[in-house]
């Protein structure tokens, strides 16, 4: 384990989704002592730290984003024992471990919420939340217009008549971040997992702890607000708690960091979540949404790292996660609708060697080492987002990014759970081919490539943090160099792209066409 306090300045983090990684008890569900046991495979992966997603006790209605206490393990993951069993085992083996906070909502049955139900209006219990009277003559009507992420009003009406707002599920009250109490019980909380060891903190929706206390209608019209005016996204009052908490963890030393997911509207605001006094580091989300293209990708990678250069902060470059469909899929899409697999892998490993070729860190997200592609054709009988049922079952929700993984064996559960134990989302039988076991055996696998990707990332001085130089190429090719002695082309055109005569290959997502870069591929070059 890197000793040095900015470690985290490229980090190499593998998140894990706790439900979908490996069970151990044998329920269909896993569990924190699957991901302990498998903890190895990740070190060998080559990867620096782990995030987990929350395993804290939940109802799970939104798979543990809804939260009814975040200092006790949920009985579905575990026993209290087996988080402090996984944090120590991972830094045994050199991995640093980061766990998901859930600071904008809590779950409906946590006890602040209940005893807000209890007290009624005007009452101090309420206050931590957003309780509000209704429009209408009766106080019929919704607060707002505001609609919740995953479908429907941003409101509900309890037995009263007052209304509570939850940008999500309405089994997900928000928080009011203006109260005292709920900025100190965090404060507490982060110190309490500190103290357990935790390495840093990835804050879930970063960007909506604060609304304007006006609550303002959004119009019907759809028009978004200009930056920084929108009721309930990316307002500066954030800044203030995320100061508070950038305190906290210099308390526990210089290594202990934050990540914020903050879905803003241009790298320049993200980079305010960033500056030297607040967050460490931020997910680059326009990065995980750019199109397939060269002068797209090029121009998000300028806006970023000129943005954040501004701050002093490092990039953090992420292809897939827990919330968006499998960049396979997404990279397999064609314009026609039609989805070729062959191809989404074939770019998927070309945006590998990208990714982690640029200055700063990288996130995976479990799985896409195996290249997985999203599972599309789920039964609706299992879907468990509550975009579904929110959406009037249009939307299908997040489900088929979470199937868990497959490890070993010709058939389902493949290893993931004991045989004849259905996991709690079926996996499809085609990726008998996938799985880590069988990937491993074959030196031409997207494991394989993960795995010298890393390496090469590691033991070379040029990869990591630090800047790059663009090299001229033509259109539809990103050409760059890192010094010392590095070089990185990407030919996302569709034709051959020749490389330099003399050019050394350190390693490549496709076997090269003699000395030409297929299409859809990157090399990674010796420099002189």
């Amino acid at each position: 384990m890197d000793d040095s306090a900015n470690w985290w300045r490229d980090a190499v983090v593998y998140e894990v989704y706790v439900r979908s990684f490996a069970d151990a008890d044998g329920n269909g569900t896993g569990d924190l002592a699957g991901l302990r046991s498998r903890l190895g495979y990740l070190a060998e992966l080559g990867v620096d730290a782990v995030w987990t997603t929350p395993w804290y006790r939940s109802p799970m209605v939104d798979g543990g984003y809804d939260v009814e206490d975040h200092r006790s393990v949920d009985p579905l993951f575990g026993a209290d024992p087996d988080a402090t069993a996984l944090v120590t085992e991972a830094h045994r083996l050199g991995l640093r471990v980061l766990i998901d906070v859930v600071p904008n909502h809590t779950s409906d049955r946590h006890r602040w919420f209940r005893a807000a139900l209890a007290a009624g209006p005007g009452s101090p219990e309420r206050a931590r939340y957003h309780f509000r009277p209704g429009r209408g003559a009766h106080g019929e009507l919704p607060p707002t217009d505001w609609r919740s992420v995953f479908g429907g009003p941003a409101w509900t009406r309890v037995r009263d008549g007052e209304w509570y707002l939850h940008l999500f599920a309405p089994e997900q009250p928000d928080l009011d971040w203006d109260h005292a109490e709920v900025r100190a019980e965090f404060e507490d909380l982060l110190r309490f997992w500190f103290s357990r060891g935790v390495d840093g903190v990835r804050i879930d929706v970063a960007h909506g702890l604060i609304k304007d206390r006006s609550f303002p209608d959004l119009g019907a019209d759809g028009d978004e607000p200009p930056p920084g005016r929108h009721p309930h996204r990316d307002l500066d009052g954030v800044h203030d708690v995320y100061r508070s908490w950038r305190r906290i963890a210099g308390e526990f030393g210089p290594d202990r960091v934050f990540v914020a997911e903050a879905w803003v509207d241009a790298p320049d605001r993200l980079a305010r979540y960033l500056r030297p006094d607040e967050l460490h580091t931020a997910f680059n989300f326009d990065f995980l949404r750019c199109a397939w293209d060269a002068a797209a990708l090029r121009e998000v990678i300028d806006r970023t790292l000129g943005a954040l250069r501004a701050v002093g902060a490092p990039a953090t470059w992420v292809l897939s996660n827990h919330d968006v469909v499998r960049h396979v899929t997404r990279f397999g899409r064609r314009s026609t609708g039609e989805l070729d697999l062959a191809l989404g892998r074939r770019r998927a490993r070309a945006a590998l060697l990208l990714m982690l070729a640029l200055p700063g860190g990288a996130y995976l997200y479990q799985g896409e080492e195996l290249g997985l592609e999203e599972v599309e054709d789920l039964p609706e009988a299992v879907l468990a987002d509550p975009t579904w049922e929110r959406s009037g079952r249009t939307r299908r929700g997040r489900d088929g990014c979470r199937v868990p993984l497959p490890w070993s064996g010709t058939a389902p559960p493949f290893g993931f759970t004991p045989d004849g134990v259905p996991p709690w989302l079926p996996q499809p039988a085609r990726w008998r081919a996938l799985t880590a076991r069988a990937q491993a055996a074959d030196p031409g696998s997207m494991l394989r490539l993960y795995r010298a990707a890393l390496a090469t990332r590691r033991a070379h001085p040029a990869l990591g943090d630090g800047t790059l130089t663009w090299l001229p190429a033509r259109d539809g090719v990103l050409s760059f160099a890192r010094e010392p002695g590095f070089g990185c082309v990407v030919n996302l055109s569709a034709e051959p792209y020749e490389l330099p005569a003399d050019a050394r290959v350190l390693l490549a997502s496709a076997p090269p066409d003699g000395n030409r870069v297929p299409p859809d591929a990157a090399v990674w070059l010796a420099g002189s």
